[in-house]
């Protein structure tokens, strides 16, 4: 500011405050000047505008980075979602997998069990229709005779001492027949004739009879051994109880109400004597063996 300057703002605004004798009158002092220098502080809109733009930029990058953290924190946030749903939705599965298994391995089982109780029934089954196949050709053994002989009439001795067609076995004679007939009507045969039906003591004995036999597919032969009154209890028909046998392996097993024994004797030559009796249903058909005693010398 110029000292014209300072001397028309102090004329104009201090004339009334200013006698004749102040220094005012010369306002080009210095002591003046120093006392009345007006300091102009700068435009307080120029001065603000710069702190205003900071203070927006600074706003706006704090607004960003709230926004950054927001989204971050949202993302970690779905993330962690993400991981437990599928941490979970893992458990699930697995969880669900085991239980699937479990139920395939009991029903497993229980299919297994179920084939192996088919299994054993039909294995039942075969054995009894094995069984009946064996009935069925025992009936349909060979045999000369097919129809029940007339009622005996006396035979000529034979050289030995025996009927006619019977053989001789230390003391005993045997015939063996021709013709097919239930148990009872072969013993009742045999009665006709003067004997019973076979009944066997000694190894000795079976294998003479069994060597006698006609060998055929399944050629069975009743002899005199039931268990009709008393199921396991076998006697002889003249009433002593079994006590020497020459079962085959596994019989008796009164499979289909066997009650009464025969000789089997089929082509298997691997087959034994004393391994060859068999139990049957009385009421088959079969070929069959008498015994009588060897009669007195002259008869």
């Amino acid at each position: 500011m110029t000292a014209e300057h300072g001397t028309t703002f102090c004329e104009g605004m201090y004339s009334k405050l200013i006698d004749s004798d102040s220094p005012c009158g010369d306002l080009n002092s210095p002591d003046v000047r120093e006392r009345h220098v007006v300091h102009v502080s700068p435009a307080k809109g120029n001065s603000r505008q710069p702190y205003k733009l900071a203070t927006a930029c600074l706003t706006g990058l704090c607004l960003v980075l709230l926004l950054v953290l927001v989204v971050m924190s949202s993302q970690r946030r779905s993330v962690s979602e993400v991981t437990s749903s599928l941490s979970q939705n893992s458990s699930a599965s697995a969880q669900t997998q085991r239980q699937t298994l479990l139920v395939n391995v009991t029903n497993l089982t229980e299919q297994i069990k179920r084939l192996e109780k088919e299994k054993r029934q039909l294995e039942m089954e075969r054995n009894a229709l094995q069984e009946r196949v064996k009935v069925q050709e025992a009936t349909c053994s060979p045999a000369l005779e097919t129809t029940v002989p007339p009622p005996a009439t006396p035979l000529p001795s034979s050289p030995s001492g025996c009927p006619a067609d019977w053989l001789r076995f230390a003391d005993s004679c045997y015939y063996i027949s021709t013709t097919t007939l239930d148990w009872k009507s072969s013993q009742k045969f045999c009665v006709r004739r003067g004997g019973h039906l076979a009944i066997i003591h000694t190894a000795e004995e079976q294998t003479f009879i069994w060597n006698k036999l006609v060998r055929g597919h399944w050629n069975a032969y009743w002899f005199g051994i039931t268990d009709e009154k008393l199921e396991g209890t076998w006697h002889w028909v003249d009433g002593t109880e079994l006590v020497d046998n020459f079962w085959e392996e596994g019989e008796p097993n009164n499979h289909i109400d066997e009650d009464c024994g025969y000789i089997v004797k089929t082509q298997v030559r691997s087959r034994v004597p004393t391994k060859s009796w068999y139990d049957a249903p009385c009421e088959m058909p079969c070929l069959f063996v008498c015994e009588m005693e060897k009669p007195p010398a002259g008869a």
